[in-house]
């Protein structure tokens, strides 16, 4: 007998540790939670702890207290101009009551954001169709944050939910009206280039000529005093050949003979056909060259020439 009530504790005992798991559970402070039987809601204020449920009969449900993020996906809203921008946005949200988060939506997160992102969806579409691209985009972006925040809230309140904010991240031209805003400003900027080009090939040719007028003046300038100076030096060399003729005119003749011969004998080839008590030859027949003497100069024979 003892023996059967051993074996019988050992039983209860293995049930108990097989069905605690199931009739205990915890809610940290990062949770919320509601306790179903049947999959009627029993209970919903709960603060962290430790609690009791009926196993298999009860169930606990717990949701994420802390504020959620929804990104949602880019949308192509039209403008008050008939044009298309495309939207990306985000919503800042929390649940606030969990019993009618858990009646409405069924605990289900994603279900909780898809009707939120619908909700949004909408208010953006609303609120851009009444606005241009610039009013948007800066004018008044303040004020539609404003505005789709109270829609969300609303929505929001019947999923026993709160937005905490609604945020557009970015506002983009679609690809082919991009293109074209490309397109204009590629164009304008060419064009502008083309005007700078053409304006700096103007001035660049007005500073050529006006080096190359320099270079004239400054060359004719120069070769003008060039030639100024070779006159002086000329006229100073003249004086300079009178002045020593006139001190010595027999080495002058001696002199420019020398120089005749010096001009004439230059090769092995060469030859004259001259009379031999010709001018030229005096200072070969006398060395003072007394012979034949006139009062002019001695000039190379014109065969030597």
């Amino acid at each position: 007998m003892n023996m059967f009530r051993i074996q019988l504790l050992i039983i209860l005992l293995v049930l108990l540790a097989a069905l605690a798991p199931q009739a205990f559970y915890t809610v940290n402070m990062m949770q919320k939670a509601v306790l179903l039987q049947f999959k009627k809601v029993q209970r919903s204020d709960y603060e962290p702890g430790l609690y009791f449920k009926i196993p298999f009969i009860e169930e606990v449900k717990k949701f994420d207290k802390r504020t959620l993020t929804l990104d949602a996906e880019p949308e192509r809203f039209l403008t008050k101009e008939k044009k298309f921008l495309i939207v990306d946005s985000f919503i800042m949200w929390r649940i606030e009551d969990e019993e009618k988060y858990f009646t409405t939506t069924g605990g289900d997160e994603f279900a909780a954001q898809r009707l939120l992102a619908q909700k949004v969806n909408a208010g953006l579409r609303d609120e851009f169709g009444l606005r241009t691209i610039r009013e948007v985009v800066s004018g008044e972006r303040r004020e539609v944050m404003n505005i789709l925040r109270a829609q969300a809230n609303q929505a929001a309140s019947e999923l026993g939910a709160k937005v905490i904010d609604v945020r557009i991240k970015k506002i983009d031209l679609p690809d082919e009206v991009s293109d074209s805003v490309f397109d204009r400003m590629r164009s304008e900027r060419k064009r502008v280039a083309n005007d700078l080009r053409s304006k700096g090939a103007e001035v660049a040719e007005q500073i050529r000529a006006d080096a190359d007028r320099q270079r004239t003046e400054i060359l004719a300038s120069a070769y003008r005093k060039a030639q100024e100076i070779r006159g002086e030096g000329d006229a100073t060399a003249a004086e300079t050949y009178a002045g020593a003729y006139e001190e010595n005119e027999g080495f002058f003749k001696l002199y420019r003979s020398l120089e005749a011969y010096r001009k004439t004998f230059q090769g092995y080839g060469d030859v004259m056909v001259l009379e031999p008590d010709s001018e030229f030859f005096r200072y070969f027949n006398d060395p003072m060259g007394n012979d034949r003497m006139d009062n002019g100069t001695m000039d190379e024979p014109a065969a030597a020439r």
